[in-house]
């Protein structure tokens, strides 16, 4: 099996949200450009929006100093969450009770990838 050697990968460890709220906002960027990605993000209402923002903007970074790929022909090729750590915190109730509460922490990854536009080889060549 080929290796894929035109991705780009840029990994967020311990975010402070859960992986399902996360996963909202990555739904609607899979598949986008980078640059109209990182426009939708910066208008979400979203808090989390500025945490997967960076990320992008972290890819794109490294796309372009580490192997010098046109920032116009990137696109997000995959973009997953996975759970992390999570705290346990405990919360005063009536009665001398106490209930649990969680705050999970998230690892965010985004993989872009070059699409190259070659109109030749898509439509055939005609001379």
């Amino acid at each position: 099996m080929k290796k894929d050697t035109n991705i780009v990968k840029a990994v967020n460890k311990n975010v402070r949200s859960s992986p399902r709220k996360i996963n909202l906002l990555l739904k609607n960027l899979r598949g986008k450009k980078a640059d109209v990605a990182i426009k939708d993000l910066s208008f979400a209402r979203q808090r989390i929006a500025l945490e997967i923002k960076k990320t992008v903007q972290s890819a794109v970074a490294n796309a372009e100093n580490n192997n010098q790929y046109d920032i116009d022909n990137l696109y997000i090729k995959e973009a997953y969450v996975g759970k992390s750590i999570v705290l346990k915190r405990f919360r005063p109730r009536a009665k001398g009770r106490a209930s649990g509460i969680k705050k999970p922490y998230s690892n965010l990854t985004i993989i872009l990838s070059e699409k190259l536009n070659n109109k030749k080889e898509l439509h055939g060549t005609k001379s």
